[in-house]
């Protein structure tokens, strides 16, 4: 198994890992911007597994239609998107509701 090849753990980080999953965080946070509900992301990232699959076929001639491979690629989409909505829906109900969390604060539980 050289670091290369389909399986290799290199092009795994690489494809998957951190060009994938940052196009899969980008994606979350753009549904959770546009107050999408979050289950679209299973669709949306099925689309994306699908395309990261074609890179591995594409530049390091693996298997295209290979059913583990796209659940791997799946679950860590899908784990990015989840990580990317929830951090971007967090930061618009602090936002939208500042005086609701503001009074349930921790630190102002000190200050009662």
């Amino acid at each position: 198994m050289s670091l290369l090849s389909d399986d290799g753990p290199l092009v795994f980080l690489v494809l998957t890992v951190i060009l994938g999953g940052g196009a899969a965080f980008l994606a979350g946070r753009g549904l959770a911007r546009s107050w999408k509900p979050f289950t679209r992301i299973y669709f949306y990232m099925a689309l994306l597994a699908a395309a990261v699959r074609f890179f591995y076929y594409a530049l390091f001639d693996g298997a295209l239609l290979s059913i583990p491979y796209y659940l791997v690629a799946y679950v860590v989409l899908l784990a990015a998107a989840t990580l990317g909505f929830r951090s971007m829906r967090t930061t618009q109900m602090v936002t939208q509701y500042r005086s609701l969390y503001a009074r349930t604060s921790p630190l102002t539980w000190k200050e009662r």
